[in-house]
């Protein structure tokens, strides 16, 4: 197949996650993709094989996006990460139902299962490396830095679960709290 004059991947992924926002997950399907990038199905084809596919892409899109912008300026702070966490919760929190989607097609499809893996692990890696800008040492002894990054980021995803279910979650407050905890458990290590 040739590749397709018009769009490139990235504009087709915006016009993805505009669609998803705009429908939902339920609605979204690769013809509306389509309509909403302007193009022909062919070119969301072209692309992305499969719905999820394009699915997955915005996953690791928001993943890298928010990740790149935390660490452009070298300014990793406890605040501005959570800041970006929270974004995430934008637009009645699609990222996290859509990852909490994906992980459920994951228990019987291996690649979804695997790339999601993939994301997951770069992720924690993503944390880990905020963490040591953070942190010379873990602030507890026989923790490493890397078990640090991997709790962080399943609390996260276990509140945006929270999020997602409960209609009066206090969001704000909660990550209120979460920054003084942190913020306490940065000053153990100092």
């Amino acid at each position: 197949m040739a590749k397709p004059i018009g769009k490139s991947k990235q504009e087709l992924i915006q016009a993805a996650m505009q669609c998803l926002v705009d429908n939902g997950i339920a609605n979204f399907t690769l013809k509306l993709v389509a309509t909403y990038a302007d193009v022909t199905q062919g070119t969301i084809y072209y692309h992305f094989k499969t719905k999820e596919q394009i699915l997955l892409e915005i996953i690791k899109y928001i993943c890298e996006d928010s990740w790149g912008k935390l660490f452009e300026n070298d300014q990793f702070t406890i605040s501005a990460a959570l800041e970006i966490i929270k974004s995430r919760f934008k637009n009645d929190a699609f990222y996290h139902k859509l990852l909490i989607s994906l992980i459920v097609l994951g228990f019987n499809n291996p690649l979804i299962k695997e790339q999601l893996g993939q994301v997951l692990m770069n992720e924690n890696d993503s944390l880990l490396f905020g963490i040591k800008k953070l942190w010379r040492a873990s602030p507890i002894d026989g923790v490493s830095l890397t078990t640090w990054s991997i709790f962080f980021n399943a609390l996260i995803d276990g509140i945006a679960i929270q999020l997602i279910t409960c209609e009066d979650f206090p969001i704000d407050t909660f990550y209120k709290e979460l920054e003084k905890i942190l913020i306490t458990i940065q000053q153990l290590e100092e």
